[in-house]
């Protein structure tokens, strides 16, 4: 999977999990600052960037341990495992007892949606890489920002310019070219992937929606419950048993990388904004092709390099051009 945070939208990730400001945010009238106030917040955003880094490559290890797991297992087995395991090591550390009230929820509703969501998600991007090579997958999965910004205007009131349209179209041709249809490449895998990436970016759109009203905490141990509750009663059809204990291993890593991605994104985020978390995002790439590469010696085509760097230059102006929207606000009587 990957994770793409938006410019200027901290609150979409539900992941200030710290009432009290930082001075320069209570300065910016609520909004972080994208420049550092002082030495200490800047030592901090380098250590959030460390942090956001390592929590790509937990990304990245999620993937190539799914699909590993993919070739002697069924993928509805491997969902409900990276699930489980992630909700376990998530419910030690929030639960009812150390968190009294946490299952408390304005929008159960939207609650269960947006976990139903993540659950396509993650079931289309690990059917898809039964086949798709990590960095191919991963390249179509940098759509995710071009999506978000497509869709906040019809549900977030949040309409794009003429500018950033613009350049959404160039990434869809990105991803355009790293499908290659027409050439024989356009098999169900990068169907899974694409429906997969449409999930994920209404999940976080709708994350937005809830950060209004539940508590991070709250949004966080929801989040896994639709794939455990939905294929909790399928396993008695589709369960087969790990052959050996590196399976086993593997699962317990899958899980346990699932989980500590998500702490590591809620700690940079509370280090570091999400306009200067987003660039490193693409790094994400790095560590997918040399993983596919050491484990399963995938060598990218020329094809998935160029669409890649066409996406990703598409989602950095988008992030760009967000990053100067924020500077007119804060600048009165700035020409847009």
């Amino acid at each position: 999977m990957v994770h793409v945070p938006v410019a200027g939208t901290e609150a979409r990730a539900g992941v200030n999990l710290h009432a009290e400001r930082r001075p320069a945010e209570a300065r910016a009238g609520g909004r972080r600052s994208i420049e550092a106030a002082s030495v200490a917040e800047g030592h901090a955003r380098l250590v959030g960037i460390a942090l956001y880094c390592c929590a790509l490559l937990c990304f990245s290890g999620t993937d190539t341990s799914a699909k590993w797991l993919s070739r002697s297992l069924p993928v509805l087995e491997i969902v409900w495992a990276r699930y489980f395991i992630s909700a376990a090591f998530v419910f030690a550390v929030a639960n009812p007892w150390t968190h009294p009230g946490i299952f408390g929820t304005k929008r159960p509703g939207l609650q269960a949606f947006r976990s139903l969501l993540l659950l396509g998600s993650t079931a289309g991007s690990f059917f898809a890489l039964r086949s798709l090579q990590l960095a191919e997958a991963t390249s179509i999965g940098f759509s995710q920002p071009l999506l978000i910004a497509l869709f906040a205007g019809p549900f977030l009131g949040e309409w794009v310019g003429p500018r950033r349209f613009a350049a959404i179209c160039v990434g869809f041709l990105g991803v355009l070219v790293v499908t290659r249809p027409g050439h024989g490449a356009l098999q169900p895998a990068v169907l899974y992937s694409l429906a997969g990436v449409t999930c994920n970016s209404f999940y976080y759109i709708i994350t937005r929606q809830l950060a209004a009203t539940d508590a991070p905490r709250t949004t966080m141990i929801y989040t896994g419950m639709a794939g455990i509750v939905v294929l909790t009663p399928l396993l008695p059809w589709t369960w087969v048993t790990p052959a050996t204990p590196a399976h086993w291993g593997l699962m317990l890593t899958m899980g346990f990388f699932g989980a500590l991605s998500q702490w590591l994104i809620i700690l940079a985020h509370h280090r570091a904004p999400a306009a200067v978390l987003a660039p490193f995002s693409y790094i994400q790439i790095i560590w997918t092709t040399a993983l596919g590469f050491l484990i399963f010696g995938d060598i990218p085509a020329l094809a998935t390099f160029f669409g890649g760097a066409i996406v990703i230059g598409s989602g950095l102006y988008l992030w760009y051009r967000e990053r100067t929207k924020r500077a007119e606000k804060v600048t009165p009587g700035t020409k847009p």
